[in-house]
Parts: structure tokens; C-alpha cells; sequence
């Protein structure tokens, strides 16, 4: 299983990005998918994440600002970032909890990472 993230990259404050996550391979079905980030100097933190039902929670830091969502039929995760300040900048990586079989427990995979800069 691979996770492909895009759509990183410079923005000023107040500016707005949209994130892709594309999970591919031999999948049965995918049950969280959600996004984290690490800023320089500090740990990874989750920022959002959905559930295949469509359920979402998101860190406190971007509540009515980021919003998450998910295409079941292309295994694709989104995060539209609306409101950016330089507090958002960092590493952002996608995460899936991925089932490869109906029996098997949901194993945990990561995508490469997109850097996010917001400066003026």
C-alpha cells in the first residue's frame, strides 16, 4: 500500500490550500484517514481526520477553518485549509488505517509528506 500526498507549497497568510492523499495497492477497504503535521522543532500532531462513514474531528488549533473529506471510491483523502497563518507551516502526512483483507486488523500506513510554508 502507498500513500501519494500533493498540493503543498507557499501561500501567504490568509490564503487557502487544498491537499490530496491517494492510498493505492491492494486494498479491501480503508476504515481512517486523516492528516498530521510536524512543524519545524516539534512532534508530529494530528490535525483532522474522517472515518469511512464521513464522521470528522479535528485539532482545535484549525476548528472552522480546515476541512476534511474523503472519496471512498478513489481511496482519497482531502484537507481544504482555508485561513492560513504561519502557524500552519510544516510537514504535512497523511495517514490511513488500511484493511487488506475482510479478516485481517486495519494496518497503519503513512505518505511521504508535503511541506505547507505560509509566509509573508
Amino acid at each position: 500500500v502507498q500513500l501519494q500526498a500533493s498540493g503543498g507549497g507557499l501561500v501567504q497568510p490568509g490564503e487557502s490550500l487544498r491537499l490530496s492523499c491517494a492510498a493505492s495497492g491492494s486494498i479491501f477497504s480503508i476504515d481512517v484517514m486523516g492528516w498530521y503535521r510536524q512543524a519545524p522543532g516539534k512532534q508530529r500532531e494530528s490535525v483532522a481526520a474522517i472515518i469511512s462513514g464521513g464522521s470528522t474531528n479535528y485539532a482545535d488549533s484549525v476548528k472552522g477553518r480546515f476541512t476534511i473529506s474523503r472519496d471512498n471510491a478513489k481511496n482519497t483523502v482531502y484537507l481544504q485549509m482555508n485561513s492560513l497563518n504561519p502557524e500552519d507551516t510544516g510537514v504535512y502526512y497523511c495517514n490511513a488505517h488500511v484493511k487488506l483483507a475482510a479478516w485481517r486488523r486495519s494496518d497503519n500506513y503513512w505518505g511521504q509528506g508535503t511541506l505547507v510554508t505560509v509566509s509573508s
